[in-house]
């Protein structure tokens, strides 16, 4: 569920029509709403009562400041994959003791940053990582608490390039190292092993593949346990998918998501941390872009947009499929034509989709794509000099533009001419 509806013919987010914030910021841009980030992020928080827990957003999904504030505001920690967004995360006003660092390339210095500001725990995706962390942590004289990640070799059925717990893929380390890596982490002075971290992979749209997982975590635990290891939190990362076209089957609800980890993990004792982002961002925010040009091809028409795959490269990344609606809503019984959806970068690629049924547009009108909120503006870029787009935060009858789209003159003036030329 989401509050972006249909009111009296005009698309709306909660209380706002979207042609006002069109008016006011110009197109293309990204629309939040703060109820549906709020609910989204309440039913994981709920799915896991009666355990210890914390849910950690992956902030990869969807970063500005003014969404972490939102979510940190109402309990959420944060998993964070940068030293930057461990800066970011921090800005917002986020504690460290509730910031999870994950990720395969953590730097020294990213280390260093993290245990000076405060970190919840590392995730550890290798054994020279783990060194690093504890050459780090002796230098400052702390001690760094870390889990483990474990790749489970287990496949999460989704897209190839964000599947992450197969035997081949380059993250965490393989199951039947663990007791060897463990005993390892425990010989180094300057960590603390806290639990086991796993994340199979992202969009999710079955259980199967966590619960396989999870109950080979479960197995972990009670070995580590068993060798001396103190295994008190477990860290389950994310994953789970949002339908991206409304005709798709849903996906499994937080609460049957919930209902698995305390089936698969509740009688050992553990603290639980999940990592949801796409779950919470995705279906949260729209890309509203305009139509600049409606052009007849030999075979088919085009709707070309001022928004392109710079703006919203999910599509051409991962062949990622939105809907696409009319801001306006379409009369009753108005006959559809096939279109295909494309953006001004020249490109190929530069398709949103291809033969597309819409009711008949012209230039000047909006549409909006919808489940945008996740992997959206984070993955944006100013191909073609193109200036990043504006993030608008809706909340009931307000809103508010949380990045501001650049001048031509601020992204030009970045650059510097050496003195030679």
């Amino acid at each position: 569920m989401d509050h972006f509806l249909y009111r009296d013919g005009a698309l709306y987010a909660e209380d706002v029509p979207i042609s006002e914030i069109a008016a006011a910021v110009g197109t293309p841009f990204y629309v939040y709403s703060t109820a549906t980030l709020l609910r989204h992020f309440q039913l994981f928080d709920d799915a896991l009562d009666g355990t210890d827990h914390l849910v950690c957003y992956a902030m990869k999904a969807a970063s500005n400041q003014a969404i972490l504030k939102t979510l940190a505001q109402a309990g959420a920690g944060m998993d964070v994959v940068s030293g930057g967004e461990y800066m970011r995360a921090k800005a917002a006003g986020v504690p460290g003791d509730k910031i999870v660092f994950s990720g395969v390339g953590k730097t020294a210095d990213e280390i260093c940053t993290a245990l000076t500001g405060g970190i919840r725990q590392f995730n550890v995706e290798s054994e020279p990582e783990m060194e690093v962390i504890n050459a780090v942590a002796l230098e400052l004289g702390v001690v760094a608490p870390i889990t483990v990640r474990v790749n489970p070799d287990v496949d999460a059925k989704t897209h190839a390039k964000i599947a992450t717990g197969k035997s081949e893929n380059k993250f965490g380390i393989p199951i039947a190292r663990a007791s060897e890596v463990y005993a390892h982490a425990a010989s180094l002075p300057g960590l603390e092993v806290i639990g086991i971290d796993v994340h199979i992979g992202s969009q999710l749209t079955e259980l199967e593949p966590f619960e396989l997982a999870y109950n080979k975590v479960a197995e972990l635990t009670e070995r580590l346990r068993a060798e001396g290891h103190n295994i008190r939190r477990l860290d389950l990362g994310g994953g789970l998918g949002i339908p991206y076209a409304r005709s798709n089957d849903a996906p499994p609800l937080p609460v049957e998501y919930g209902a698995m980890i305390k089936k698969t993990l509740g009688h050992l004792g553990c603290e639980i941390e999940i990592e949801p982002g796409r779950l919470i961002a995705g279906n949260a925010g729209l890309m509203v872009s305009k139509v600049i040009y409606v052009k007849s091809g030999e075979d088919r028409d085009f709707l070309i947009l001022d928004g392109a795959m710079n703006d919203l490269i999910r599509p051409a990344m991962y062949e990622a499929y939105h809907d696409i609606i009319a801001v306006q809503e379409p009369a009753p019984g108005v006959e559809q034509q096939p279109y295909d959806i494309v953006g001004p970068v020249c490109e190929s690629g530069d398709t949103f989709a291809k033969q597309r049924n819409m009711p008949p547009l012209v230039p000047g009108d909006l549409v909006a794509f919808r489940s945008a909120g996740a992997y959206g503006a984070v993955m944006s870029s100013e191909y073609n000099t193109r200036p990043l787009i504006p993030e608008v935060l809706v909340h009931g009858d307000q809103f508010a533009v949380i990045r501001e789209r650049p001048t031509f003159d601020e992204m030009i003036n970045r650059d510097t001419i050496p003195e030679w030329l």
